[in-house]
């Protein structure tokens, strides 16, 4: 389904900053993967958390009230994810979270291999290198499929011997804006290495939502908050009780070998329930469910429609408005027509330098950014030949209206 113009008011609504930067004044925001814009109800909660004084375990109300907020937060999570097993907590981000749990899967097994793919974002494929020669393992990276900007299960099961201890896997890239199939994935990996600890980037998927951690058979799933509707600042990592019994950081004979490091910010779980509770309000916007998750999976498909028909749109065009598909000039990394796209496009146009066009684009009112062949990207766009490329990413509050005013800019760009 795609949202209906009532329930899109209503949803934008919900959003600072949904139509103006505070900077720049009118914009279209097509810069989702780079951040998703905040929750109103984020912000509110980030402000009247900033104020209070008190810590989390001492003995006055201002603490418990600290601690019950900490312990909803878990419990939204658990929903959210659908993680009915194992524990949550925060880092400083997601990549650190990442490097600290690629890091201890690394030193907590004996010899073997570490797997992960060329389509993985630095933060696993760095930290899987360096713990990896740490650790005395050998590194491989399977080669994803440059022309779907993905990898598969079939890509897995050609490298998994059963001496590997540790697997990464990218659940969406944020340069083709690709998803990969993690259950699939997972499976191929356990039928050969069933002790493998699997850790999975979720960064860039959070947003477009459909979590369902209990389906996946993984030991690790990270997500950063900024990016699916709260604020900077931390990350939060899901781990399994078998991953949670490695050996890892923690002060010394601190009660049940915690692995948060220090006091953590309680604003920062409070205003991921309000991210958890705005799923929560869409699914019931956009069905009849009652309970808690169907109202959440209800969230996730509709999501996953809306955003469908908005690169479907982006693409094929809308109106009288040719798509993407249809400008000589443009070319889309991933192909025109590629089932695994999740709210993102990312193009290169002939003749014309990708910051150029992002340019063009921001004084013609739209937001969008440069993916460049750096650290990175340029295991993305090395092999397609491209020096760098645009990227437009979306989420379930952008309308086709501002697909149009896009693709209006498109194609006075590609004219020129």
């Amino acid at each position: 389904m795609t949202f209906t113009p009532n329930l899109m008011d209503k949803v934008r609504a919900r959003f600072a900053h949904v139509s103006e930067c505070p900077f720049e004044g009118s914009r279209v925001f097509f810069e989702n993967a780079g951040g998703a814009l905040t929750l109103n109800s984020a912000v509110e909660t980030s402000a009247r958390m900033a104020a209070i004084p008190d810590n989390q375990g001492r003995d006055n109300p201002a603490a418990h009230a600290l601690v019950a907020m900490i312990d909803k937060s878990k419990a939204d999570m658990r929903v959210l994810f659908n993680a009915p097993e194992g524990q949550f907590f925060v880092g400083e981000s997601g990549t650190e979270l990442l490097f600290r749990l690629i890091r201890t899967a690394c030193l907590g097994t004996p010899g073997g291999r570490v797997l992960g793919s060329t389509v993985e974002h630095p933060a696993t494929r760095s930290a899987a290198r360096k713990w990896s020669e740490t650790a005395g393992k050998i590194h491989l990276l399977i080669k994803h499929d440059d022309a779907i900007g993905a990898v598969d299960a079939t890509d897995y099961e050609a490298h998994i011997t059963p001496d590997t201890q540790v697997a990464t896997i990218l659940h969406t890239s944020p340069v083709t804006g690709m998803g990969m199939d993690v259950a699939a994935i997972s499976k191929a990996i356990r039928a050969a290495a069933p002790d493998c600890f699997i850790i999975v980037d979720g960064i860039q998927h959070a947003a477009h939502g459909q979590l369902d951690i209990e389906s996946y058979g993984i030991d690790g799933y990270v997500v950063s908050p900024y990016k699916v509707f709260s604020r900077h600042g931390y990350g939060v990592a899901w781990i399994s009780d078998r991953m949670s019994a490695l050996p890892h950081d923690h002060l010394l004979d601190a009660p049940g070998e915690p692995w948060e490091l220090g006091t953590r910010d309680t604003g920062a779980y409070a205003t991921f329930s309000d991210v958890v509770e705005y799923f929560e309000w869409l699914g019931g916007e956009v069905s009849d469910e009652t309970e808690r998750r169907a109202r959440i999976v209800a969230a996730g498909k509709a999501i996953h429609a809306h955003e469908k028909a908005l690169t479907d749109a982006m693409i094929h065009g809308t109106g009288n408005l040719k798509g993407l598909a249809e400008m000589p000039r443009v070319t889309i990394i991933g192909g025109v027509d590629n089932p695994r796209r999740e709210g993102l496009v990312s193009i290169a146009v002939d003749g014309q330098d990708a910051p150029d066009v992002v340019t063009k684009l921001r004084e013609r009112g739209i937001r969008t950014h440069t993916r460049k062949a750096d650290h990175y990207s340029g295991n993305i766009l090395d092999p397609l030949g491209m020096p760098s490329a645009i990227r437009v990413s979306m989420c379930h509050y952008n309308t086709e209206g501002e697909v149009a005013q896009f693709l209006q800019a498109m194609r006075e760009i590609t004219e020129e």
